[in-house]
């Protein structure tokens, strides 16, 4: 199956110039060629190329739609590693894996505090083709610990989760504290982890200490397996 996205899918409609560039020059498709597109949303339809032209390939839906929507939410909120390209290579496995929202943090131990999200974005979308998924996450700006954990809205129904190394403050493992069938929202910190006041912060908003096991995890390690666990235990439920 060849993956296209388009976050605007009508009965015809244009791919835009990146997305017709590959398809034409990349995958040599022409005219008639069977190809499928997902809107980012869960929705992947099956398309058929009307005019195959690299600044713009027109296709028409062919009438079959596929449902790709995790069954439940996941919030990732991470901070950026100081090496940029191990963020990019977190974006690209969470995507693969299944997440519907990727926040960037700075904490008080931060040593990045500014990220390109176009780049993560390009990422993204390149990594929910290549993997055949339907959901694009969006990736939100750098932002306070602070201001996450007081000022954005999470899902219903939400269990809330903040992973730290604090070996001394009570945790429990996240496979153990993770509920299936409940959106979820679980904050990673930066290299030198949360500081005290900020999981002070969690804990009086209502998050959950967890511990990913007993092994020093960097930072887009832990990310990596707590969206693995969340996708992990609603895929048996």
């Amino acid at each position: 199956m060849q993956l296209f996205y388009s976050p605007d899918i009508a009965p015809m409609f244009t791919l835009d110039a990146e997305e017709s560039r590959h398809a034409v020059r990349v995958m040599r498709l022409r005219e008639g060629d069977a190809i499928h597109v997902s809107d980012g949303h869960g929705q992947i339809v099956q398309c058929r190329i009307i005019t195959a032209e690299e600044k713009g390939c027109t296709v028409e839906v062919m009438g079959e739609r596929v449902a790709d929507v995790l069954p439940v939410n996941m919030c990732l909120a991470v901070a950026p590693t100081k090496n940029p390209s191990r963020m990019e290579w977190l974006v690209e496995k969470a995507v693969e894996v299944g997440v519907n929202q990727i926040y960037l943090l700075q904490g008080d131990h931060s040593e990045r505090v500014f990220m390109k999200t176009d780049r993560l974005q390009r990422i993204a979308v390149s990594a929910m083709k290549q993997s055949l998924r339907g959901i694009l996450p969006d990736i939100l700006p750098v932002m306070s610990v602070r201001e996450f954990i007081t000022e954005v809205a999470v899902p219903d129904n939400s269990q809330l989760f903040i992973a730290h190394c604090e070996a001394d403050k009570p945790r429990i493992p996240l496979a153990m504290a993770l509920q299936p069938g409940r959106n979820t929202t679980i904050l990673i910190g930066p290299e030198g982890d949360f500081s005290e006041e900020e999981i002070a912060l969690a804990l009086q908003h209502g998050y959950q200490p967890v511990s990913l096991g007993p092994s020093r995890l960097r930072t887009e390690t832990a990310a990596l397996y707590a969206v693995t666990a969340f996708n992990l235990i609603n895929d048996r439920s």
